[in-house]
């Protein structure tokens, strides 16, 4: 039986990596973990993929029912197989421009609670961008909890290696996530999307299982230098990155053989998260990291070799780095339901701190938009 206040919320994660959706039940009250349910996955089929990967930098207006249809599918698929109290859909991003066009995350909360016969919390970026913020990440605020949640006493990082690698500078002596001086969270670059277009591009298979592609190569110094000229390196965070922010990462590398060009764009990856630390308040005790690069040795190996702290995959603690991102859209959503922030001036550059999302009940006539600026 759960507690005073407590709910099982479940969350759904659909990444740039385009290898298919995580859901996982998180029972919280929206500002603690009081323990963790039942999570699943559904992977894309090669066609699904395609479809999703075809949509990529696209925005509403244009035509993306065959994405949508993967979309909401899968998602259907996923969310129906645990019971919960409420769910937190973050849908497929496709094109992500917070000082520019905003952001587009693909998929209807509204026709999902519909679909599902529970509440839907949905949109969480928008009403951030609205408010000046980068819209992204939105995690921080539950690694924060994370970091109550094991009852870590100094700094420490989050670390996400996903399509894109995310950093969040957690300071758990503060008892609020929005508290100044509490978080600090920011893109760092690319991670593992160049290496799985790469590997897609040159050899039909989808990511680089254990770095075996990488390890048989060399890094290039001269492709590492160009990288780190980007203009995104010398921008202050908060700070964010569309997936194919750095498309040009590939050109750098198209002369190489594959073995190279693998073990060079892994190097950038590690790169960019060195030079992120560079932005931290004081330096983390210990980095965990999360999401699907944490299983490639190279890439972990490369940042043990960069870094001046202890580097560990988010299970040294207990936590589950495949279904972490979509725990924190199940924490996500009950803190919207509830008029809590779900982004601060340090994790997104947001003007104040903003609950931000749509809810959607199931046969409402229309859905409640929630955008609380605390």
């Amino acid at each position: 039986m759960l507690g005073p206040g407590i709910i099982r919320a479940l969350g759904a994660m659909s990444g740039t990596s385009l290898d298919g959706v995580d859901v996982a039940a998180l029972d919280t009250d929206g500002e603690r973990i009081a323990g963790f349910g039942p999570s699943g996955y559904r992977p894309y089929e090669p066609a699904e993929e395609a479809a999703l990967r075809a949509a990529l930098g696209r925005w509403p207006g244009e035509d993306l029912r065959a994405a949508e249809e993967v979309v909401m599918r899968a998602h259907i698929e996923a969310l129906s197989e645990i019971e919960a109290d409420l769910v937190g859909f973050h849908g497929q991003t496709l094109a992500h421009e917070p000082q520019g066009r905003g952001t587009h995350q693909l998929g209807d909360g509204a026709a999902l609670a519909e679909a599902l016969g529970r509440p839907v919390v949905w949109d969480f970026r928008s009403a951030d961008v609205r408010l000046g913020g980068e819209g992204a990440p939105l995690a921080p605020i539950y690694h924060f909890a994370c970091a109550k949640y094991i009852a870590a006493k100094a700094p420490l990082g989050f670390l996400n290696l996903g399509g894109v690698g995310n950093l969040t500078w957690v300071d758990p002596r503060h008892d609020r996530p929005e508290a100044e001086g509490a978080l600090l969270a920011f893109d760092t670059g690319p991670a593992n999307a160049p290496v799985n277009d790469l590997m897609m591009a040159r050899r039909g298979e989808p990511f680089d299982r254990d770095g075996a592609l990488a390890r048989q190569g060399r890094v290039v110094d001269g492709a590492l230098e160009l990288f780190l000229e980007e203009p995104f390196f010398f921008r202050m965070p908060p700070k964010s990155l569309d997936r194919d922010a750095f498309a040009d990462m590939i050109a750098l590398v198209g002369e190489l053989s594959d073995a190279d060009a693998a073990a060079t764009l892994t190097a950038m990856a590690a790169t960019g998260v060195l030079k992120a630390m560079e932005h931290c308040p004081s330096p983390p005790e210990r980095m965990l990291v999360t999401g699907g690069g944490r299983r490639n040795p190279v890439m972990m190996e490369m940042l043990r070799a960069a870094l001046d702290c202890p580097v560990e995959p988010v299970e040294a603690v207990g936590l589950d780095g495949d279904m972490l991102e979509a725990q924190a859209f199940a924490f996500l959503a009950v803190r919207v339901a509830r008029g809590l922030p779900t982004s601060c001036p340090g994790t997104t550059g947001v003007r104040a701190a903003v609950s931000g999302g749509t809810l959607s009940r199931p046969s409402a006539d229309e859905p409640e938009a929630v955008a609380h600026a605390m």
